[in-house]
């Protein structure tokens, strides 16, 4: 039985700063409104926008008062522990993964959050609770970006560089799936190895080799369409490999910027969830062979060395292991 009395252990902000700032402790279990869904939280996804928010960021930038102690945490999977009144579409014991962007009654780094229920799906069948929990994010960008932003159709070429990230290998599976031809800029061997795993068209190093001489038999004429899920010198170099006409999204917050050519299209977007948006990738995990790659798992009170593991190199995701079944 969960009463408003009870607490829960979370990892925490009692202000904003580096890693050192999380702490566990505990604090109140959130509110459920009549139209919520409280998760125990197994997993969290650990996202690399959860710095910029850690430092306070997104409260800052859009105008947000923070309450502490602040809960990170911005998707997540578990099981239902309760309902609001007018929730029918889950019952308690449900298995639910969930984004919760910028959750005004916290995220995911605790051992219950509170979801409104259109944010709510059932963990489809044949995806583990971890993979469930860590895919919301990354995969709602990805599929904006390809989808929504770049228009992606059938038998075009795109570019995807920083493939091997969170992001990057969700946007290649995606794009296999619309029927594109894919091109992976990947992050060392290690990168490479896993993005080949995944049957994707073509990959290559982008530390070591030269994305214009690797490129030009699979796109003699430039590539219809990239996605960039990084920046940097590789990325410039990257940008010259598409064609005039052709366009370029990234998710905003991409550092250093992206340099812009004349003849493309560049368009910034954000990876914001909505019910439509969770609809279509709820499909595609339903019905077509998507991989989630998690490369580390940490308790809930490894959260700062956690969000020490985003400066360094990794494949796929980080998450939390909040609590077992």
């Amino acid at each position: 039985m969960i009463n408003k009395m009870d607490t829960m252990k979370a990892a925490v902000l009692n202000r904003f700063g580096g890693p050192e700032e999380l702490v566990l402790q505990k604090i109140d279990l959130p509110e459920i409104g009549p139209e919520d869904v409280l998760i125990r939280v197994e997993y969290a996804g650990v996202g690399e926008w959860d710095t910029f928010e850690r430092q306070g960021g997104y409260a800052s930038m859009l105008g947000i008062e923070p309450r502490f102690p602040y809960v990170l945490g911005s998707e997540g999977a578990g099981t239902v522990a309760a309902t609001g009144e007018k929730v029918v579409a889950f019952n308690i014991g449900d298995k639910v993964y969930a984004p919760g962007f910028l959750h005004p009654r916290g995220g995911f780094y605790a051992e219950y959050a509170s979801v409104h229920v259109k944010y709510v799906s059932p963990i489809p069948n044949g995806m583990t609770v971890q993979e469930a929990a860590v895919v919301s994010g990354v995969g709602i960008t990805a599929l904006r970006g390809l989808e929504d932003v770049l228009e992606l159709k059938q038998g075009e070429s795109i570019l995807i560089f920083g493939a091997s990230g969170g992001v990057g290998h969700l946007a290649v599976q995606l794009a296999k799936c619309k029927g594109a031809r894919v091109f992976a800029v990947a992050s060392g061997k290690d990168g490479v190895e896993m993005i080949q795993n995944l049957g994707i068209d073509a990959v290559m190093n982008g530390r070591t080799e030269d994305i214009a001489l690797a490129s030009s038999t699979f796109a003699p004429e430039g590539f219809d369409a990239a996605l960039f899920c990084a920046g940097g010198e590789a990325a410039n170099a990257a940008m010259k490999c598409i064609r005039r006409g052709g366009r370029v999204a990234y998710p905003n917050g991409i550092r250093p910027a992206l340099q812009a050519r004349d003849g493309i299209s560049v368009s910034g977007y954000n990876g914001e969830p909505d019910t439509d948006i969770i609809r279509r990738l709820h499909h595609y995990l339903e019905n077509d062979q998507i991989t989630v790659h998690t490369s580390r798992t940490f308790l809930l009170e490894e959260a700062r060395d956690a969000h020490i593991a985003l400066t360094n190199h990794y494949l796929g995701k980080l998450c939390l292991k909040v609590s077992s079944e």
